[in-house]
């Protein structure tokens, strides 16, 4: 389908584009790299009368090194995730998770702050970025503020970002010399997965001393396994050391139902993609 008519404005700056929004409030829709509002006004599911596109906003692109932290801009793109030496070095998963978003096309042009504004609970990106305890800096009327990660995704497509606020990066704490990994499950390549599960993990011979264990499309946002954290604390790092750990990672979700499978199934692979997921993490 083509997109209802609207207005188009493209800000050089976040104070031209804060601007934009609170000239046109609720009329108004934020664009990042496209890839996730495109495809929802083809199908005129939304029809704003403004598309504020943040694209020529160059300062909200790149990663630079802020201590213990990496800071990544909301612009920079899933390819530049992926290839960047600071994040293989202190943020493999995220890495790893951007190198599974649908395809190099979508990578090159799809954003890691828009996808995390959009919230998809089953977008590759919010489980990884949720398991790093990453920080999201919003910017709005009254300047910037920083919200966690377990406050930032509200529900279903919301976030804590204000209607008149824009993403403007994003702080991960670095997980210097961590393992990774990001196992997804799906029916054809490049779909949304049915579940995927993005694991880090420090090991210290052979045994796991500690492990951040992030869900996708287990509920209606990203979620924290948080019971299977624990119990790996002190686990061998052996098929046998992390079984019954990863058992609990379905624990307090609640999938949802649908043509790729019922709540009961998702459960079922959520428990068995983190096995395989922390085990490959660990090195083992």
């Amino acid at each position: 389908m083509i997109p209802a008519k609207f207005d188009y404005v493209a800000p050089s700056s976040v104070e031209e584009a804060l601007s934009a929004l609170a000239e046109h409030g609720d009329d108004a829709k934020i664009m990042a790299g496209g890839q996730s509002l495109l495809p929802v006004l083809r199908m005129r599911l939304n029809a704003p009368e403004v598309v504020i596109d943040l694209g020529r906003i160059d300062s909200l692109r790149g990663v630079r090194d802020d201590g213990d932290a990496l800071v990544i801009g909301a612009l920079t793109t899933h390819s530049d995730v992926v290839t960047n030496d600071l994040v293989k070095e202190h943020a493999l998963l995220l890495s790893k998770a951007a190198a599974e978003v649908a395809d190099n096309q979508i990578r090159h042009r799809g954003t890691f702050g828009g996808a995390l504004a959009h919230a998809d609970p089953a977008g590759d990106m919010g489980a990884a970025a949720l398991a790093l305890g990453s920080e999201f800096v919003i910017a709005g009327p009254g300047g910037t503020r920083t919200v966690g990660a377990d406050e930032f995704f509200v529900d279903l497509f919301e976030t804590a970002i204000g209607e008149d606020e824009i993403l403007t990066e994003i702080r991960v704490a670095k997980h210097t010399g961590w393992g990774a990994h990001y196992e997804r499950f799906v029916r054809v390549a490049h779909q949304w997965p049915i579940v995927a599960v993005a694991v880090t993990v420090k090991t210290d011979g052979g045994t796991i001393s500690e492990a951040r264990v992030g869900l996708t499309n287990m509920g209606s946002t990203a979620l924290r396994a948080t019971a299977t954290e624990a119990a790996l604390a002190g686990a061998a790092a052996t098929e046998d050391g992390v079984r019954s750990a990863a058992d609990q990672a379905a624990d307090g979700t609640n999938p949802p139902s649908d043509l790729n499978g019922d709540s009961d199934y998702r459960k079922h692979l959520a428990t068995v993609l983190t096995r395989r997921a922390v085990l490959e993490a660990a090195g083992a």
